[in-house]
């Protein structure tokens, strides 16, 4: 197993341990003690001879045993002798609660370097600094300095706040939520998320991971990781921090609209992470995980004993995207048979207020036998006859014999009832209110498609000039130029075979005039400057030029224009640009983030974009699917397809241009922007063809 050292250590000291109950490290050997851990215990303190009744050590050099992993509770300018004395003992793994690092700006950053530095030399791994320490229930292991001691459970959670963590645990434990391991990461100078998210993937007893993370400083590995893992188990994810403060340029509608909240959205909808809003999410779904089979479908019962929350949960149901079919006609009948004349055997099955056990069991079994139902919701609200722990025990018989996940919405009961007691004693997720119920019965029905879905691997075009590229961006980057003209960016586009108009830049009035009667017309004139990225803002465009004359005449016009609003910027020329028929406009972009690479974006097109806000994203490299998924989770879709009889649009063509933009981006880190907009789009097998483009490199 990996990280073995961490998360099954045979032998764990503690350095730092203390005999004062209110110090840190006193705390953490008192929890290793408390939890039953049956390795060897090591509290490493020179001024005690023993500590809880284990004899202490002065050094760790001076104990006689091996030992696995090393707990450090000691201030911060000490913590890299620390380390040396661990590394020359040969032990496999260090835990560094201490704070002090990375965390308190330069001079703690300089710390942690020389303690990685440390670490590096001995081939020791590292946990933290700057953390909580972490728990594993089925070593019997609190490494933690933790109020609390957790249960055992089928639940990971790996947090990069240690506050929040500790927080976490006091609320798991009065809620009767269990843990396999518990992991705080703190400033993951070495060993990060996707380390942890690695190694839980190979523990069986781990059904589901919960993550809480403010960010990534790998994005790639965690990317890779989180893919490889949620193949085998869901992954839960709360991300923090989520106003757009990722570093990004605004030189173009997708750099202004990219932030770093949606490059990590991408990332965990790539990884096949289920993100979640809040921390109740987080654990309403991780609980649902925990054992309960995935619906095979999005085909739901819901069975109720008041009309009122059946309602609420069809409606929430619907709104999610899930199906409410009816039960096979002789299930119906059957049920018609059996229920009183008032209940309602359609979908939500009512089986009114005053139902015992025996309705509820008709009603589960009827939803276990029909071919039309994937998973079931259970509502029960408290009347006063109602027999609610025997309800509960027969969801729980119920539950035993089904392959359909069964969710609880018991509404208006105590968290210490006999009911819900019973409900968690034999794992069946229960929730307060049936919104919450059909939310996490949608979100498994996700993770169902994402564990059962085939990878897909983006295509590699062939018909292309990738030397042609190389010879642009080196040109501008010998010139010392950060933009690409207009002229460049459309050979670039030519050299992936994406469809741009005739064109060519004219350095006189003579010379537009002759340019415009080759390229024919109408023709477009737009000012070339790699100081001026936004032409029309500065009047450096004129549209539907038909003579020869009102070319020459124009060109004058754009020229002036631009210098007198721009003095300084450098002016080229002046692009003659064929004019295109008009077709529906939408603008396909792509930024690079720092952390996860390039970010692909599709949306509506034109000046309305920024304001209008209709994109969706997804990162390098996209496969043809992604590519349809971004077309199809726009506004833009619907009058793609065509709306009031309009001809549909060749969206074909448009997914081509998005994996072609897609392999640029992957193939050429230089380029940190590139954007099509807009992108005339023509009809079903007319093509598409990209009439304004933007370019830009980075240093």
């Amino acid at each position: 197993m990996k990280l073995k050292m961490f998360l099954k250590p045979e032998s764990i000291a503690v350095i730092g341990a203390s005999r004062d109950p209110t110090k840190v490290g006193h705390r953490i050997f008192k929890n290793l003690v408390d939890f039953g851990f049956q390795g060897g215990l090591y509290p490493i303190n020179p001024k005690a001879d023993k500590i809880l009744g284990f004899k202490c050590y002065g050094n760790i050099t001076e104990v006689p045993d091996n030992v696995d992993l090393a707990v450090i509770a000691v201030p911060a300018r000490i913590v890299p002798m620390i380390a040396e004395q661990c590394g020359l003992k040969n032990v496999k793994g260090i835990v560094v609660i201490s704070a002090g690092f990375s965390e308190i700006g330069r001079e703690g950053s300089h710390l942690e370097k020389k303690l990685l530095a440390v670490c590096r030399k001995y081939g020791v791994r590292m946990q933290g600094p700057n953390c909580l320490g972490l728990i594993n229930t089925q070593s019997h292991m609190n490494a933690s300095f933790a109020a609390t001691q957790p249960i055992s459970g089928n639940i990971a959670f790996v947090s990069q706040s240690g506050a929040l963590g500790s927080t976490i645990l006091n609320w798991a434990l009065q809620n009767d939520v269990g843990f396999t391991s518990f992991i705080s990461l703190g400033n993951e100078a070495d060993l990060s998320a996707a380390d942890f998210l690695e190694a839980l993937a190979e523990d069986e007893q781990t059904k589901a991971i919960g993550l809480y993370i403010e960010g990534v400083k790998n994005g790639r590995r965690f990317l890779d990781v989180a893919r490889s893992v949620t193949k085998k188990k869901p992954i839960v994810a709360l991300k923090s921090g989520t106003t757009d403060v990722g570093v990004r340029a605004v030189s173009s509608h997708t750099g202004s609209l990219a932030g770093s909240d949606t490059a990590f959205s991408a990332a965990f909808k790539k990884a096949g992470v289920l993100r979640v809003d809040t921390l109740e999410e987080l654990f309403d779904l991780v609980l649902a995980f925990e054992d309960q089979p995935l619906p095979k479908g999005k085909k739901v019962l819901i069975v109720t004993n008041g009309g009122g929350p059946g309602i609420l949960a069809a409606d929430a149901c619907e709104k999610m995207g899930l199906d409410l079919p009816l039960l096979e006609l002789e299930l119906r009948e059957s049920l018609r048979k059996a229920l009183p004349p008032h209940s309602s055997v359609n979908n939500p099955v009512d089986v009114l207020g005053d139902a015992d056990e025996n309705r509820y069991n008709l009603a589960l079994d009827a939803g276990l036998k029909s071919k039309n139902i994937d998973g079931i919701i259970v509502i029960l609200t408290p009347q006063a006859m109602t027999p609610s722990d025997k309800i509960a025990q027969v969801i729980a018989e119920t539950r035993k014999a089904s392959e359909k996940p069964i969710i609880g919405a018991f509404m208006g009961f105590p968290a210490d009832s006999v009911a819900i007691k019973t409900l968690q004693k034999n794992n069946i997720p229960n929730y307060v209110f049936p919104e919450s119920a059909a939310y996490v019965l949608k979100r498994m029905y996700d993770y169902s498609e994402i564990s059962r879905s085939q990878r897909e691997e983006p295509p590699v075009f062939k018909n292309v000039d990738d030397n042609k590229v190389k010879h642009i961006i080196s040109k501008v980057h010998r010139e010392g130029r950060l933009n690409l003209t207009i002229e460049e960016a459309f050979k670039i586009a030519e050299a992936y075979n994406i469809r741009v108009p005739k064109a060519a830049i004219a350095h006189s009035r003579a010379e537009a005039g002759e340019l415009a009667s080759s390229v024919g017309y109408p023709v477009a004139l737009k000012v070339v400057s790699p100081e001026i990225l936004h032409k029309t803002d500065v009047g450096g465009v004129v549209l539907n030029v038909r003579t020869q004359e009102e070319a020459e005449k124009n060109y004058d016009v754009v020229i002036r224009k631009a210098r007198t609003l721009l003095p300084q910027a450098n002016i080229l020329g002046v692009l003659v640009q064929k004019m295109l028929p008009s077709g529906k406009e939408v603008i396909i972009g792509a930024v690079r983030d720092l952390q996860f690479g390039p970010l692909m974006m599709f949306g509506l097109g034109g000046i309305y974009v920024n304001f209008l806000r209709d994109v969706s994203y997804c990162l390098c490299p996209v496969t043809r699917s992604e590519a349809k998924e971004m077309i199809e989770n726009t506004k833009a879709y619907t009058l793609l397809r065509g709306v009031r009889g309009e001809p549909p649009s060749d969206i074909d063509s448009i997914v081509d241009v998005i994996l072609r933009m897609s392999q640029i981006m992957s193939r050429f880190d230089e380029i940190v922007e590139m954007e099509i907009n807009p992108l005339f789009v023509y009809r079903k097998k007319e093509g598409c063809a990209a009439v304004d483009i933007r370019i830009t490199i980075g240093r």
